[in-house]
């Protein structure tokens, strides 16, 4: 198997240690309806859901950083980073999972050789190729609870020499929760082309999604309110919606060479984001213009040094973010805003990782990166706006931050298929747009630059793969100092500086043929995630004085564990089945572990059914099978002492689908 955690084409015998690759096999026999559906079945990685509708506003993180775990876990999509400058989040549904040729998980610092919002690790998303793939057409659709309906259309022709391949999906679901309907357009297209020097590839995508939006139910036990119990599929806000447009480009040209590869990729990715919140009466609309342009150049050395088989990467990132937000009271006064908040970022990096090898067996990488970060912003306020006259502008404001990432890893080779390795490394993360604007203890808006997040991660694993199956385990600590994090305890709103924090963990995961036609699996993941020391001031409008030495950082569960069997029935049928467990965890803004309440744990079983025989495909799918009432995501008051406010998701719900491929 082909993995590219090193940017560059390898095996999985040579790649980097602690790499996890879920396959498309592996998701079309799942009853996955997303990618992090998949996700969350993993070793050390937790999902935030806060609709359970096609993974709007879901949050996927590893290794426990909470909150914050969209900004520390890198997302890339084709090796380009999706994390974006503002807090949009990762729109997951802009990769549905039938465009998915296989996810790469890369777990622990990720910094040397990706960079910014890389400390807990990185997650590859590898669209199909046409080079994989057969000649044909496949078309499918599905059907299932709340009225949920997808249609695929997918075409690929496979030539000696090129290749073109197009997807397009159009899907719409009523959703689980009032004023939760979604309505999601995908348009894939890939083109690959050997020149007679190495091999190009341009990938074109489109994405078009609306959304309505809920809201919360709210708990406050001293009012005997409990709306998860009277009314957890309502809507707290009837009226909420927001819509996102987004389209990506990434041509690549990939050069072999007598002593390596060389590697030339450039990207463009821009999305327009438009949200309604009525807050009660005081209504806010925003367009949000975001666009990206890379550049990354990068190259691979294999040549002997002293002897020794040594291999050297090298390379140059270089990211441009241009951000445009415009802010008013209605949807009809969008052409008059009270704000229009610009932005430039620009990261610019270096990076040098070389592996060599020392004896047949033991083998020692070193790597260094240095990154530079710079940001403009401005503010422009216009009082005469509609719903302007008690607004304020953000006076203009920069920030230039330069940052050093660092790793040292050893690997032996105790058997033909089986190794152990060690690793430290650091890594760092720049505040992004959303973070720095905010508003002030004075209700004024402001830009508020912050420190650099840094982190250290040290690691020791061990891995084993054979015939029957394979195994990987774990040990980690990683000390974070400055964390990026949203300060709920001051007036007004805005994110700082935390005190320092340790997360320590241990991943157990693996796979196993038990029989010619059964096999198993199961991933297991401990996880303590505390603040070392420090106290939050807070104010009277809150909490005083909030103290974090010792305390459990929030959202993130100190265990889980996934457990998956699959049964190949006969040469045409596979039963596959998912459980996975989540420990209970401290609800967001629960910093001082005072609320005495949880996020209470749960367990959801997953069964799915396919058969196949020639061109067609028929499944079902059963998810939630046993109809657990459950959220992952609640939120205490920053007012009310005792009141929280959670986000129900889905019970039991069914899907069927048929597919036919014409080839």
């Amino acid at each position: 198997m082909v993995v590219t955690a090193t940017r560059f084409p390898e095996t999985t015998g040579t790649a980097t240690p602690g790499v996890t690759v879920i396959t498309a096999d592996d998701i079309r026999n799942s009853a996955a309806k997303t990618v992090p559906d998949i996700l969350s079945q993993q070793a050390g990685i937790n999902v935030r859901d806060l609709f359970g509708n096609n993974a709007a506003s879901t949050t996927v993180d590893m290794r426990g950083f909470g909150a914050s775990g969209t900004q520390n876990t890198l997302i890339l999509v084709d090796g380009r980073r999706v994390s974006d400058v503002d807090l949009s989040g990762v729109q997951w549904a802009a990769v549905p999972l039938g465009a998915i040729d296989r996810i790469e998980i890369v777990r622990g610092s990720g910094a040397v050789l990706y960079g910014d919002g890389a400390s807990s690790g990185v997650i590859n998303i590898i669209t199909r190729s046409p080079g994989t793939q057969k000649s044909g057409v496949t078309v499918e659709g599905s059907y299932g609870s709340y009225d949920t309906h997808e249609l695929q259309l997918y075409g690929n022709l496979n030539g000696e020499r090129a290749g073109f391949s197009v997807q397009a999906i159009d899907r719409a679901s009523g959703g689980y929760r009032d004023n939760n309907h979604n309505r999601q357009h995908n348009l894939l297209a890939d083109l690959y082309w050997l020149p007679g020097l190495g091999e190009i590839t341009l990938k074109l995508a489109a994405d078009r999604q609306g959304i309505r939006l809920p809201g919360a139910r709210q708990i406050q036990p001293s009012l005997n309110v409990n709306q998860f119990i009277s009314d957890k599929r309502g809507a707290q806000t009837p009226l909420d919606y927001a819509s996102r447009d987004g389209d990506r480009a990434l041509l690549d040209w990939r050069v072999p060479t007598s002593f390596g590869e060389f590697n030339l990729s450039g990207g463009w990715r821009g999305k327009e984001q438009k949200s309604y919140f009525d807050f009660s009466g005081f209504p806010n609309y925003r367009i949000a213009d975001l666009n990206v342009l890379s550049l990354t150049p990068r190259v691979k050395v294999t040549l002997p040094l002293a002897g020794h088989a040594n291999t050297l990467i090298a390379g140059v990132d270089s990211y441009r973010w241009d951000y445009r937000l415009l802010v008013s009271n209605a949807p009809g006064n969008i052409t008059r805003p009270i704000n229009t908040v610009e932005a430039q970022q620009q990261n610019t990096a270096i990076y040098l990782q070389d592996t060599l090898q020392l004896t047949q067996r033991f083998s020692v990488t070193a790597g260094a990166r240095r990154e530079r970060f710079n940001i403009d912003a401005t503010d422009r306020y216009n009082a005469a706006a509609p719903g302007g006259a008690f607004g304020s502008g953000a006076p203009p404001g920069s920030q230039s931050e330069s940052a050093n990432a660092f790793e040292l890893g050893v690997r032996y080779q105790l058997a033909a298929q089986s190794t152990l390795h060690a690793r430290s490394g650091t890594s760092f993360r720049f505040a992004n747009v959303d973070e720095i604007y905010e508003t002030s203890a004075a209700f004024t808006n402001q830009f508020q630059f912050l420190r650099p997040q840094k982190a250290r991660t040290h690691e020791v694993g061990y891995e084993t793969r054979g015939m029957a199956g394979r195994m990987r385990a774990a040990l980690y600590t990683m000390e974070v100092r400055d964390e990026i994090h949203l300060d709920p305890f001051t007036n007004g709103t805005g994110n700082t500086n935390l005190p320092p924090s340790r997360r320590r963990g241990f991943e157990l995961d693996g796979q196993w043929l038990a029989t010619p036609t059964v096999t198993l699996g199961a991933a297991y993941s401990h996880i303590d995630a505390t603040f070392r020391e420090g106290v939050l001031p807070g104010s009277a409008f809150s909490q005083l004085n909030v103290q974090l030495a010792g305390r459990t950082v929030p959202l993130v569960p100190r265990n889980k564990l996934s457990v998956n069997a699959a049964w190949a029935v006969n040469a045409h049928t596979r039963l596959s089945a998912a459980a996975n467990y989540v420990g209970s965890q401290f609800m967001d803004n629960d910093e001082g572990n005072t609320l005495g309440v949880k996020i209470p744990a749960y367990t959801v079983v997953d069964l799915k059914l396919t058969y196949r025989n020639g061109p067609w495909r028929v499944g079902g799918a059963i998810n939630n099978l046993f109809g657990k009432s459950y959220y992952n995501y609640a939120v205490r008051s920053q007012f009310v002492a005792d009141r929280y406010n959670v986000y129900p998701l889905p019970e039991r719900n069914i899907s069927l689908n048929v597919a036919y491929e014409f080839r």
